[in-house]
């Protein structure tokens, strides 16, 4: 499945054409092409670089999966490798859709490795900012980064908002809602060190993007890419912060389940203590000895008398300090 574009002196005048016409139109200079493929074939994929005279190493890494969010840079061209990311509904988990993207000086080809990323969004993008499409390249890749980046801060926005409800939950009572903190909260920071692997290496990737040397952004772009690595830096200390944040959920869970174990630890122990009083005393008058007051009624009532006055002065002690 391929998918692509020709602008040509900054406006849109084709789409879905055959791959084989891009050399074609590459021979305008005035031309720029976007070409998007899906899981590739690598012999076509492979013809494809030859004609672009794309290095061997970028299509290996175009094609092959779990490649570092990062940017190579060759002679004639750039690779990049990008991730975007959605919550899953669960509100805890995450989905990552891996992206490889190869800049020319008038090609944009994108290399999808799943059919996650939102493709028509990034269409919707490049069509809402039409004044910046003479830009070429750059334009195209502005597009695509504030997609990607902007999916990155909604993933972040959502996670802090699913941490904010596991806050409501912490001191709530029920066996299910401490299964759900514990349960959530393990979730949420597993999806968050994952967020952080691909969040984080984005800093240098659109840094580097923006170095004059290598001639990607223009002038008149570089405020937008600028925007975008504001945007990148802030989800990257988002995250961290989210990070120390669930830590210290999961701290506070175990603290507060460890209180509540005391406070039952306590409870327990004072009935037990008011259930030893009668147990002793009666334990006593059942000795097989004569005592004061043994086989009269005397002794059975002073002994009850015993029993309801240790035990009514335990309770109303351990009641006044809080230990039932």
């Amino acid at each position: 499945m391929a998918r692509t574009r020709l602008y040509r002196d900054g406006s849109l005048v084709e789409e879905d054409f055959p791959v084989r016409d891009i050399s074609q139109h590459l021979a305008d200079r005035s031309s720029t092409v976007w070409l998007d493929l899906y899981r590739p074939d690598r012999a076509e994929f492979t013809a494809v670089g030859e004609e672009l005279g794309l290095h061997e190493l970028a299509l290996e890494d175009a094609l092959h999966e779990g490649q570092r969010a990062k940017l190579d840079n060759y002679r004639t061209h750039h690779f990049l490798s990008v991730y975007a990311v959605a919550v899953d509904p669960d509100g805890a988990g995450l989905t990552m859709s891996e992206l490889a993207v190869i800049l020319t000086p008038q090609a944009l080809i994108t290399v999808r490795k799943d059919a996650a990323f939102a493709l028509d969004e990034l269409v919707a993008r490049w069509d809402r900012t039409p004044a910046l499409a003479a830009h070429g390249v750059a334009f195209l890749l502005h597009g695509l980064l504030d997609h990607v980046v902007d999916g990155h801060f909604t993933a972040v926005r959502q996670l802090d908002e699913r941490i904010e409800e596991l806050d409501d939950l912490l001191f709530a009572e029920g066996g299910r809602q401490i299964q759900t903190v514990q349960r959530q909260s393990y979730a949420l920071r597993k999806s968050l060190v994952r967020l952080r692997r691909v969040v984080l290496p984005m800093r240098e990737v659109v840094n580097a993007l923006m170095r004059p040397d290598l001639d990607v952004v223009d002038g008149p772009l570089l405020p937008y890419y600028r925007d975008v690595y504001d945007h990148v830096l802030r989800a990257g200390e988002w995250t961290e912060s989210l990070r120390d944040l669930v830590a210290s959920v999961m701290e506070t869970n175990l603290s507060v389940q460890a209180n509540r174990m005391n406070l039952i630890m306590k409870k327990v122990t004072s009935w037990a203590a008011i259930i030893a009083v009668p147990t002793a005393i009666t334990g006593f008058y059942g000795q097989n000895l004569p005592y004061p007051g043994f086989a009269h009624q005397s002794g059975f009532i002073v002994s009850s008398a015993v029993i309801v006055v240790v035990s009514l002065t335990l309770y109303f002690a351990f009641r006044h300090w809080d230990w039932l």
